[in-house]
């Protein structure tokens, strides 16, 4: 199974006189990033949308955007700021005792000056909101793994077909490497024919310098460890697990032992091959970028 880090959801609840919305999209990271954005009466509760996103996405940026319309009028409530109405009447008395004058508090007088009093909107408590939000929050959330697991499935086929066009060109090269000894060992000896001439060639030295050759340009080992890295390769996709970094450390060391194979060859068309290979694993690498 593979997730992509690509995805979007969105979810809906309505309570307490307001419609909530919650929409949630995630993209590509290296870590899991979770960014909420919420209204400000509702910053008390943000780490709760933190953490559902963390119980279920192990990578990828996730931003959460959560709107609330209200659907009910709600109360209006008057505010009085005793400490400034107070602050205003003993101004006035002051300015009462410096001018000689009598002051005689009036209250319709105090409540017109600035601020005195305020209208206010009575907000719904967090709390209390939290089991709408949390339901459109789910809802969301679901949506959005049910998409990146949609699309990892369809990444999971394009990369197992990349890397069956991949191990194919690595058995043209297993089968090409033998021919590559053979065929230097047959110029070898026409080269040292045509140079010597009637003179009799050194069998033991012709059979030395092919063995160095031979030796110098084997890419054995380095076939081996391809084959089992694509064996990893396959067998990761039928794990639970998330396995983006382990694919992408695959993909480094099979491009690790292309490189070597294509420095080793000494062959026109097993370079070829490689310079094949190597763009096919490119394509390998990116699609790695998306998986969870």
């Amino acid at each position: 199974m593979a997730n992509s880090m690509t995805g979007f959801g969105r979810g809906e609840a309505q309570g307490l006189g307001v419609q909530i919305s919650v929409e949630m999209k995630s993209v590509n990271n290296r870590f899991l990033e979770v960014l909420v954005k919420l209204p400000r009466s509702l910053n008390i509760i943000e780490e709760r949308f933190r953490k559902a996103v963390q119980e279920k996405v192990q990578r990828g940026r996730v931003d959460i955007y959560v709107n609330i319309k209200e659907t009910e009028e709600k109360k209006r409530l008057v505010k009085v700021d005793k400490d400034l109405v107070l602050s205003y009447d003993n101004s006035l008395k002051e300015l009462a005792n410096l001018l000689n004058t009598t002051y005689k508090s009036d209250l319709f007088s105090l409540v017109s000056f600035p601020e005195v009093l305020s209208v206010e909107n009575e907000e719904t408590d967090a709390e209390a909101l939290w089991p709408y939000l949390n339901m459109a929050l789910q809802e969301a959330l679901n949506q959005l793994i049910q998409m990146r697991r949609t699309e990892g499935e369809r990444l999971a086929k394009d990369l197992l077909k990349k890397l069956d066009d991949l191990s194919g060109m690595v058995d043209q090269v297993t089968v090409r490497a033998p021919q590559v000894v053979a065929e230097y060992q047959e110029k070898l000896r026409e080269r040292l024919a045509a140079l010597l001439a009637d003179t009799s060639l050194d069998e033991a030295r012709l059979i030395t310098e092919i063995a160095i050759f031979a030796d110098r340009s084997s890419i054995e080992e380095e076939l081996v460890r391809l084959g089992s890295h694509f064996e990893q390769f396959t067998k990761a996709f039928s794990t639970n697990e998330p396995i983006g970094r382990k694919l992408d450390f695959l993909v480094q060391e099979m491009n690790r032992e292309i490189n070597t194979i294509g420095s080793k060859a000494n062959d026109l068309e097993i370079s070829h091959i490689v310079v094949q290979g190597k763009s096919e694993l490119e394509k390998i690498r990116e699609q790695v970028q998306n998986i969870e």
